[in-house]
């Protein structure tokens, strides 16, 4: 399949992600239980509802695709392994920000192609705003009833470098990156909101010290690289899909600019810093 062939999935994946999103709403808006999955991370009606919601979406757009969801992760590698192409979902990224109403968490959807992210689409519900981008095609932004704007990273031309950070994980591994950057403003944001912020230019980047899984990154790297950023590994090696019976991320960095050497601020490609 070609890039094109992608694109042409793009307006119902969009769709699928709305209608998702108005699920999550309903919830929101109401009085929700919040029970614990066996990782010890919340879990609330809307996680399911939007994961119900998607995989039906999905399966009935490409029935020949499978889906990796983050609530039906325990598919085995064994059989993951055999997947050339699928599709990989958050269908709420940020439940902790869900929980505390917020708004900052979203629906994350991507098409991964050997090992590749080649689609995603970012939904916010709050904001009824979607982030998306397809390979060869550039990154939009669009909020609904609205044109699409196409979106491009910012290069750091000194001054203050502007940086994302995450609102419920935060370590001694970033305040030593940012000792070491000396003049910066950190932006503290929840969800894949923080990868948003660097493909459309408001900060410019995202370094991520701490766990995450394939699904929190799927949608966020198509994005990213079509706006004319990178979403690597600390090494700056390519982050790659589904090559290993895990479906946790090694820390990550997401860069605006690909012209910084931003190694001289990580020195070990572990992502721990010097």
């Amino acid at each position: 399949m070609s890039s094109e062939d992608f694109n042409q999935y793009l307006p119902s994946v969009i769709d699928i992600a709305k209608r998702a999103g108005g699920n999550i709403m309903q919830v929101y808006n109401r009085e929700f239980e919040i029970t614990e999955k066996d990782d010890h991370t919340p879990l609330t009606e809307a996680d399911m509802v939007a994961h119900n919601c998607i995989v039906a979406g999905l399966e009935a757009l490409t029935p020949d695709i499978p889906v990796l969801s983050e609530e039906s992760a325990k598919i085995p590698f064994a059989e993951r392994q055999t997947w050339s192409r699928y599709w990989l979902v958050d269908p709420l990224d940020g439940t902790k920000e869900f929980i505390k109403r917020n708004g900052e968490f979203t629906v994350n959807i991507a098409l991964i192609d050997n090992h590749d992210s080649v689609l995603g689409v970012i939904y916010v519900p709050v904001q009824k705003l979607s982030y998306y981008a397809v390979r060869g095609y550039g990154a939009y932004k669009q909020t609904d009833g609205k044109e699409a704007v196409k979106i491009s990273s910012k290069k750091w031309e000194g001054g203050a470098l502007k940086v994302a950070g995450s609102r419920s994980h935060r370590g001694d591994s970033l305040d030593g990156m940012l000792e070491k950057i000396g003049d910066y403003e950190i932006i503290s944001m929840g969800s894949s909101l923080k990868s948003c912020l660097v493909a459309e230019g408001v900060v410019h980047i995202y370094p991520r010290f701490g766990p995450t899984s394939e699904w929190d990154t799927g949608a966020a790297q198509c994005v990213v690289e079509e706006a004319g950023g990178r979403l690597t590994k600390m090494s700056f090696e390519t982050l790659t899909y589904n090559t290993k019976d895990s479906l946790l991320n090694p820390w990550f960095f997401v860069a605006g600019d690909k012209d910084i050497d931003w190694q001289q601020y990580i020195t070990d490609p572990d992502g721990k810093v010097a």
